[in-house]
């Protein structure tokens, strides 16, 4: 039986972990927080999870909160290219009533390890170090590492000749309660705004340990507003100014939440961040080669809403070709081309999040500001454009591509305005 140890109980982590134990893999995750730790911890930033990833979660026994978590099936996407009433709004579903669900991290991460360990996988809290990932490659078949701060993150070098849309970015965030309701759209409607004097913002319902309520989060370039909070307010502080933001730039949203109260004094987000591609072999002191998985080597701005999509399906190809290996030795060129695989993905979402995430910074061309206008139109082009954030690949041939979006746009034409 071969033998894996996988760095870090996150999502890419965990997921990998159980589709590994399900095939009769002897899997061991080292992690440096009991899931006590991790439920009872700060809040991370709010993650989506799309139909397709769900069903791939489903596939190993480990969707456990889609009875209790709001479906998102809806959602609006708001354009402000400067402060007052949305210049354009774009509404759209996900395929056949597919939905998608946002649950704490603290809570599910928790509850995935829980489960791992009673499922006869191997636990071990406690933190680890270089020179233990040099101890630990020569005790296993292979070592993941799925943490990607600190001195392990540090051994996966910058890979410059992938394509990355990364910049720098401040993140605000805060779960509330007493959400005002979207008139004539269900409690579950997700809201995503994209506002040149305000940022990038997110509101969407979310399960908690103590139930659903709604995250609002901003990202924003360090030279915007938000950056300008590095006092790192406290909690009551940041929500006051996360609301006034609104108030100025983008009222419907405002109107949203004015009246809205964090769930705790534990319920608000401040941070930067730089996201990032890097290379996802790195090798040990001792000669030895680990294999960085999902947001080690790959993560994208947080309003492409890409972070769980990444995770899961990088998490799923990794899986797939390490049962393809068999007995074979996992080697530094297998190792790469393991990743080589999952970039098929990852390079689309790293155009898209390009795409969204730099709008008012870097313009997108014109036929891509045409289908948003169409999107804004029809609303058969509105569900295409946000069932594109379920699969960004899906972009390629009708969005990307001058003449895919021309033909689309012609096809729209003549279906609407014959």
């Amino acid at each position: 039986m071969r033998k894996i140890l996988i760095v870090g109980a996150g999502q890419s982590g965990l997921h990998l972990a159980h589709g590994l134990l399900s095939h009769g893999y002897d899997v061991t995750v080292i992690t440096g927080q009991t899931s006590t730790e991790i439920r009872t911890g700060r809040p991370a930033v709010t993650q989506l999870t799309y139909p397709t990833v769900l069903g791939y979660e489903r596939e190993l026994n480990i969707d456990f909160w889609s009875s209790q978590a709001p479906h998102i099936e809806t959602s609006k996407l708001h354009a402000y290219p400067a402060p007052g009433p949305a210049a354009m709004t774009v509404t759209g579903s996900f395929a056949d009533r597919t939905y998608a669900v946002s649950v704490d991290r603290r809570v599910k991460m928790a509850d995935w390890l829980e489960y791992f360990e009673d499922s006869g996988g191997k636990v071990v809290i406690h933190g680890v170090t270089l020179s233990d990932l040099d101890y630990f490659s020569r005790m296993f078949d292979l070592v993941v590492v799925a943490v990607g701060h600190g001195e392990l993150g540090a051994l996966f070098e910058p890979d410059p000749d992938r394509f990355s849309g990364a910049r720098p970015r401040m993140l605000v965030q805060a779960n509330i309660y007493d959400v005002a309701n979207d008139t004539g759209f269900p409690e579950s409607i997700g809201w995503i705004g994209s506002a040149a004097k305000a940022g990038n913002i997110w509101l969407f319902p979310i399960l908690t340990a103590d139930g659903p309520c709604h995250s609002l989060f901003i990202a924003d370039k360090l030279a915007g507003p938000i950056g300008a909070w590095i006092d790192k307010p406290r909690p009551d502080e940041l929500w006051r100014r996360m609301v006034d933001l609104l108030r100025r730039n983008t009222p419907e949203y405002y109107e949203r939440v004015r009246d809205a109260e964090l769930v705790d004094g534990r319920s608000t987000l401040i941070q930067t961040l730089t996201p990032q591609v890097r290379k996802a072999v790195a090798r040990l002191p001792s000669g030895g080669n680990v294999l960085g998985i999902a947001d080690v080597v790959i993560t994208s701005d947080p309003f492409a809403g890409q972070g769980w999509n990444n995770s899961t399906r990088c998490a799923k190809s990794y899986l797939e070709c390490i049962l393809e290996r068999g007995d074979r030795p996992f080697d530094a060129e297998f190792l790469s081309g393991m990743f080589e695989r999952f970039w098929l993905y990852g390079y689309d979402a790293e155009l898209w999040a390009d795409t969204v995430s730099n709008y008012w910074e870097a313009p997108p061309p014109e036929h891509v500001n045409a289908v948003l206008g169409a999107a804004a139109t029809y609303r058969e082009a509105g569900d295409r454009w946000i069932q594109g954030w379920n699969d960004p690949s899906s972009f390629r041939d009708w969005l990307y591509d001058p003449e895919g979006a021309r033909a689309y746009l012609a096809e729209l034409s003549a279906k609407y305005e014959s």
